[in-house]
């Protein structure tokens, strides 16, 4: 997001002042980037802790993601309004409270309630870092203040899952949430000393309150559809129709009013421009394919394939590590080389890794599943920069921050559907690979009859035989959907290639218009 012209004509910041303002918005991002991996493998502990289905418990990651999508756009409204330094600071301040109120939270509700209020007001930190980063380095220096800034949250994916399954398994889930307060504070007082004197102008502009409730209400009814359709049976359910409905005509009476409105809280003729909404829709159909992986393979590993809370972390927190290192190449050499190509072999790795990951088995050893995870760093390096630098290229600098919000909403909201769709297709097809293998379990078959012989051999009753067969059965059941879910997504990165070379090369790379538009992410 690009910062309003009162802030970029401010001088920028030297010496310790840099340095200390540098790593108060670096620890706000890594607060807010942390927040949606830590729960990932702790899903587990707390729906267990909570009375409530593992699927259920996705709810804790999909409430932050949906009411953070809804917060995103409105971020350049409310600057002006409010200014971006008390507009940062009561995101930061309102964070800490909300994650507080998650680790007391004493049941599922509420703890859906407050990681809605989480993400509701983390909606501003991200963007808001971006602009009041930028506004302390010289022009010259953008590329590197932006580096630093995305290797923040690049290492914050590191520490989610490792960190999340420590205080899991050796501590207690509540303080996944609050190991923000602290560092939320702190990160609040070193920006107020060092920004306070550099508060942008503000404003009153109208908000436009009809797209606002629309937007809030047919995305609020299409993941309800989603998170509950896997337990009503979808269409069968008059519950779930209703959702449908409502956010399909939701939807249309938004786009209506929107291209309309005369201070939309979403520009939507952003669309008009193929480079915008093509590399807008490869990143957010990327990201949900991809964040819907990341959902699924905790949930696997800690539940059929005997792994803690901690292991399962040790085998997702790699994924950073390569992206740590090839991140200031790729920021480096995207001024001489075209984006759409960095793009393509960013989802070339991701389709490698996915495939590497379908072909596991229930006996694959921990290092078998970890090196698919450190390859996807490559993968992540490779996503975000250039994706980013071909959807805001060829936009005047009046229109990036409507850009970055919009393409942003689009990302979150489509990490929120992943993981339903994930969750209910892994589901629904173990279901169905589980009901084709107990077909094969009767006394016809000798396979079966020889494994119940030897158990009843070793002591066990007919019926404890039967249970035994039952686990290994759901457990090959759900390695399968697990294999298919990666192999289709596999294909899937695949098929977003070419719509990355839908998008026109930007002007100026090559040249130091390239450097200006890395530097507006």
């Amino acid at each position: 997001m690009s910062s309003p012209s009162a802030q970029t004509a401010l001088p920028p910041l030297t010496g310790g002042a840099r340095v200390l303002g540098t790593l108060a918005l670096s620890a706000a991002t890594f607060m807010n980037v942390l927040d949606t991996s830590i729960a990932n493998v702790s899903l587990p502990a707390i729906a267990g802790d909570l009375g409530v289905s593992p699927m259920q418990g996705t709810w804790v990651i999909t409430s932050f993601a949906v009411a953070n999508a809804i917060s995103v756009p409105l971020t350049g409204w409310l600057t002006q309004r409010i200014g971006q330094v008390r507009l940062f600071m009561a995101s930061v301040l309102l964070f800490v409270l909300s994650s507080w109120l998650c680790g007391l939270a004493p049941n599922m509700t509420l703890l859906i309630a407050a990681r809605a209020l989480q993400g509701l007001v983390a909606g501003p930190l991200i963007p808001l870092s971006q602009t009041l980063l930028l506004s302390s380095y010289p022009r010259a220096l953008a590329g590197l203040a932006m580096a630093m800034w995305s290797i923040t949250t690049l290492v914050a994916p590191i520490m989610g899952p490792l960190l999340g399954g420590w205080i899991t398994d050796n501590i207690s889930w509540p303080w996944i949430f609050y190991i923000n307060v602290p560092v939320g504070l702190l990160a609040a007082a070193a920006t107020w000393v060092i920004y306070r004197e550099r508060e942008s102008v503000t404003k009153k502009v109208p908000i436009d309150t009809v797209g606002l409730s629309l937007l809030v209400l047919w995305v609020g009814a299409m993941q309800l559809m989603l998170d509950k359709g896997k337990e009503l049976d979808w269409f069968h359910s008059g519950e779930i129709i209703a959702f449908a409905v409502v956010a399909v005509v939701g939807l249309a009476f938004f786009l209506a009013w929107e291209l309309t409105e005369e201070h939309p809280v979403v520009d939507l003729s952003l669309f008009t421009r193929r480079n915008f909404w093509s590399s807008a829709l490869a990143t957010a159909v990327g990201y949900g394919v991809f964040f819907g992986n990341v959902v699924i393979l905790p949930l696997w590993l800690q539940q059929f394939m005997g792994y803690t809370a901690t292991q399962a972390g040790m085998i997702l927190a790699p994924v950073g590590l390569f992206a740590i290192v090839f991140s200031p190449i790729v920021g480096l050499t995207l001024n001489r080389v075209d984006p759409r190509k960095f793009a393509s072999f960013s989802f070339l790795v991701f389709a490698l890794v996915l495939w590497m990951r379908s072909r596991f088995t229930t006996h694959a050893d921990f290092e078998t599943i970890l090196i698919p995870t450190l390859i996807q760093g490559v993968a992540m390096a490779f996503f975000f920069i250039p994706l980013v630098t071909l959807t805001l290229s060829g936009l005047d600098a009046s229109r990036i921050p409507a850009a970055s919000g919009l393409s942003n909403f689009m990302r979150i909201t489509a990490g929120a559907i992943g993981t339903s769709i994930s969750t209910t297709m892994w589901e629904s097809r173990a279901t169905m690979h589980h009901a084709s293998l107990a077909e094969t379990v009767h006394q016809g078959n000798q396979a079966a009859t020889a494994t119940m012989d030897a158990l009843q051999a070793k002591g066990m009753s007919h019926k404890q035989a039967l249970a035994y067969i039952n686990n290994l059965t759901t457990q090959q059941a759900y390695m399968l959907s697990t294999q298919e879910i990666f192999y289709g997504s596999a294909i899937l990165f695949l098929l977003l290639i070419p719509l990355v070379w839908l998008a026109k090369r930007p002007k100026g790379v090559g040249s130091a218009d390239a450097d200006a538009a890395a530097g507006a992410h």
